[in-house]
């Protein structure tokens, strides 16, 4: 089944962050990535215990809702001294409500005195076609790093100021958006999934 006649798909989030990066990660292929907040969706009840669930539940969400295809993002950080906590919570790790600060604030409390700071930031992408496509395109991408003891960096959104990567001596908030865009769990996901986009959707 082909795209809508102008490649337009819409992104399962209202995130700004996301959908600028994403977009950026998109931009060879032609198409308009749209927030779903631009057709006034209703966000999914993320009822799935892990990241492809909630993706895809996501995914089927915006669709259903705005007659495009659609795609989704379920990412989050993993910690390994927390059980891999805040994981599908990292969004709201601090409560529903919770900003960005409030989020990193809780994780630097639960890691005070914790000589194993290893995490990895996940990302799960889902691409529907409709709604009840019923053979969505999923990918995974994992980004190694550690849990610094104070936030750096004033680029990037949601856990970057805290992730830190040892190869470049750098948080990911402290990397530019062409440096992230190489490195990133999404990066990583999105490799696996535009090579599926462009050859059986996208005609490109």
């Amino acid at each position: 089944m082909a795209l809508s006649p102008d490649n337009t798909v819409v992104l399962a989030s209202g995130n700004r962050g996301k959908l600028l990066e994403l977009g950026n990660l998109l931009g060879g292929l032609g198409i308009t990535l749209l927030s779903q907040a631009d057709f006034n969706v209703i966000e999914a009840d993320e009822t799935g215990l892990s990241f492809i669930e909630n993706a895809i539940l996501k995914a089927r969400n915006a669709a259903r809702q705005s007659g495009h295809a659609a795609l989704a993002d379920d990412s989050g950080l993993c910690v390994d001294a927390l059980g891999g906590a805040p994981g599908i919570y990292s969004a709201r790790y601090a409560g529903e409500k919770a900003q960005d600060a409030d989020n990193n604030l809780k994780l630097l409390d639960a890691l005070q005195g914790e000589s194993n700071r290893k995490a990895h930031f996940h990302c799960a992408l889902a691409f529907v076609r409709h709604a009840d496509d019923p053979a969505p395109i999923v990918a995974e991408g994992l980004w190694q790093g550690d849990i610094l003891d104070a936030p750096r960096g004033t680029n990037g959104f949601g856990y970057d100021p805290l992730f830190y990567i040892n190869d470049l001596n750098l948080c990911s908030a402290e990397l530019s958006k062409e440096q992230k865009n190489q490195l990133s769990h999404r990066a990583l996901a999105l490799a696996q999934l535009l090579p599926r986009l462009r050859s059986e959707y996208l005609s490109i």
